[in-house]
């Protein structure tokens, strides 16, 4: 039994994890709709921070060869194109087609859109087989599609095509998460840490976008006086600071996801995502000046208890089935952080009193 000083810590730990979860998530929605009001180039700005995201997933590899003496994967071309090149692809997509809404639309409106993601992940998790189908999954869809109905509903800040291209992504984002889920869960890959995962997906996703950059924006970016034709130096610094920002930003999400995933478990990553919505449209409401009634309020609400319910079956049946191959052991030192790790036999102590294994899950 963990004495009450270890619940304490534990406790003030995960806080601690899930504020920084909270302040990379948040911080890089309020930043993409701030950056849009004056820069409209976000595939650009997408391009900009895969680069950062990149560079800094290959540091934090060589960081972590070097603390471990044990070299990182690297997979073969056939393997990287054919098994990795469709989840950057619709991961590029994903991301791209989010930040482009922001030039159209609201914070609370994005948001409250996005949501919607959990539909299309349940749907090509059956199509891959990946969730067992089951009589509540039909309570689930209609929860957050009718929550969704009511939040656009006679929306006075709706805009036609923003929404069209968040809900075209939360569409993408169903294959791109069932996709990366099947692909960390292929053992032979050895892609189980998302920090190897983020290395290999980045180059292709660059790829992919780069022709959609291309054809929307390039020529207009080659003659802004934003960055190529800029006429003095500081002006071109701003641009590339706040566009570096965004891409800590972006990296510092996915890391921080990481270790709350590693130090606690999916599932409060998934109850943490559910009061992030919450936090952002009250943040949105607030700062932004976002309008939204109560039929919009009430259809958040409505969408909420439908992801809560997921999220709660997901809990349910993954305590109530034994062991499977596409558990990853939570011990495993794969999924360990060197600056995560602790001195002494408290770790292993520690580790007992949290869940033995944990599922990959689809967020």
């Amino acid at each position: 039994m963990a004495c009450p000083v270890q619940f304490l810590c534990r406790g003030i730990r995960t806080v601690g994890l899930v504020l920084l979860y909270y302040a990379f998530s948040i911080g890089i929605t309020f930043y993409n709709k701030w950056l849009m009001k004056g820069f409209h180039y976000p595939l650009f700005m997408t391009l900009v921070h895969l680069t950062i995201n990149f560079c800094l997933s290959a540091l934090t590899r060589r960081a972590m060869q070097c603390w471990t003496g044990k070299p990182r994967v690297i997979l073969s071309w056939t393997d990287y194109l054919q098994k990795v090149a469709p989840t950057a692809l619709a991961t590029a997509l994903d991301i791209g087609l989010s930040n482009w809404s922001f030039l159209f639309i609201t914070i609370s409106l994005y948001t409250m859109t996005k949501s919607s993601a959990v539909l299309f992940i349940l749907f090509f998790s059956l199509v891959f087989k990946l969730e067992e189908p089951n009589p509540f999954l039909v309570v689930v869809v209609l929860l957050i599609s009718s929550g969704l109905f009511m939040f656009t509903f006679e929306s006075t800040q709706f805009n036609l095509q923003g929404f069209s291209m968040v809900l075209l992504a939360s569409f993408i984002g169903g294959i791109r998460w069932t996709l990366t889920q099947v692909l960390m869960q292929k053992a032979e890959l050895g892609l189980q840490n998302p920090i190897d995962t983020m290395y290999h997906l980045q180059p292709l996703m660059f790829v992919g976008l780069f022709p959609l950059f291309l054809y929307n924006e390039g020529l207009s970016l080659s003659t802004s006086e934003k960055l190529f034709r800029v006429t003095e130096l500081s002006p071109l610094l701003y641009s590339l600071i706040t566009l570096s920002i965004g891409g800590i930003l972006a990296f510092g999400l996915g890391f921080s996801e990481f270790l709350l995933v590693c130090r606690t478990s999916s599932l409060t990553l998934s109850i943490s995502g559910i009061f992030k919505e919450v936090c952002t449209l009250v943040l949105a409401a607030a700062l932004m000046g976002d309008r939204m009634n109560m039929i919009n309020w009430l259809g958040f609400a409505v969408c909420l208890c439908g992801i809560s319910l997921h999220v709660g079956l997901k809990t349910y049946y993954s305590k109530n089935k034994g062991p499977s191959l596409r558990q990853l052991n939570s011990k495993s030192p794969e999924l360990e952080l060197p600056l995560l790790r602790l001195n002494g036999d408290d770790s292993a102590a520690e580790f007992n009193d949290e869940d033995e294994e944990q599922e990959i899950t689809l967020h």
